[in-house]
């Protein structure tokens, strides 16, 4: 029996839009973004000025999730998390979404917020492990469907001061 192969994470760069398109398109097939999102958010993403942080998920040679964050002040903004469909349940969003509260913590930022598509169970709850709290919606945010996005917010915890909180600290924030 083969061991199997885990996803290694790296920095998103130019010549991965096209299979995140691929993915992005099977994923989002009402609401994909396009190359031209993909290549503008990359432009802010090297560099001494970088308010981006993009990776991409990859094993086997074959690109299987991908995740983008924006930083502005001390905002973070989770642009974007997708997981190939085969690998729904593996915990690899779980893995792009704590890279993507490493980069949050690395750009200093207080608040990380993102939009979720209303119907999105799996990810609300994926970021409600994480301590994400819905605040509220934004009416037919996914265009062309017309479909609604609740909208979540990480605060950081006041004593750690980082987004980065561990998933034992958040839990018994949460729970206790």
């Amino acid at each position: 029996m083969t061991t199997p192969v885990t996803p290694v994470l790296r920095e998103m760069r130019w010549w991965d839009i096209d299979p995140v398109l691929e993915l992005e398109r099977d994923l989002f097939p009402e609401d994909a973004w396009s190359r031209g999102m993909f290549w503008s958010e990359l432009a802010h993403s090297r560099g001494p000025e970088a308010t981006r942080r993009y990776v991409v998920a990859e094993e086997g040679g074959r690109l299987v999730g991908y995740a983008g964050l924006a930083s502005a002040g001390e905002l973070a903004d989770v642009q974007t998390i997708a997981v190939a469909r085969d690998h729904w349940g593996t915990g690899l969003g779980s893995v792009l979404l704590t890279e993507l509260l490493r980069a949050a913590t690395a750009f200093e930022c207080a608040e990380v917020m993102l939009e979720c598509r209303i119907d999105n169970i799996r990810a609300q709850k994926l970021y409600e492990r994480f301590g994400f709290e819905a605040i509220g919606f934004r009416r037919g945010y996914y265009q062309p469907g017309n479909v609604d996005a609740l909208v979540m917010r990480l605060t950081t915890a006041s004593d750690s001061g980082s987004a980065a909180v561990s998933t034992s600290e958040r839990g018994t924030e949460i729970n206790g």
